[in-house]
């Protein structure tokens, strides 16, 4: 007697179809580029949330060295001068401050540029 696999395959169809419901065209409607189509998307998923933290790591260095640059200063000169003073604030901190509080900014600019 053979096995017939029609529930589970249902179930394993529906599963994926359900997943890809939204998707452009043929791609919510038929399984197999469905769950190609769904694959894909949670690869890209899996590497996009790797890569956030890349982007906003460059977004923070960006506005550090223009706010510092304002000053008289580079992004490197600036980084290692509060090294020196021992200030130990993040890169994600510095920005907001550089974006937000610009006065707080020039008076970090000042001791970074003391240590140097």
């Amino acid at each position: 007697m053979r096995v017939k696999t029609g529930k589970y395959r249902q179930e394993k169809h529906r599963f994926w179809l359900e997943l890809a419901k939204g998707y452009w065209g043929v791609n919510s409607r038929r399984f197999k580029t469905a769950k190609e189509t769904v694959l894909k998307a949670l690869r890209h998923a899996y590497v996009d949330r790797k890569r956030r933290k890349r982007d906003f790591r460059r977004l923070w260095i960006q506005r550090i060295n223009a706010a510092a640059r304002q000053h008289g200063l580079n992004y490197s000169r600036f980084i290692y001068g509060l090294k020196k003073a021992g200030v130990e604030l993040d890169r994600k901190s510095l920005a907001y401050i550089a974006y937000y509080e610009p006065d707080t900014f020039a008076q970090l600019v000042d001791v970074a540029k003391q240590h140097l």
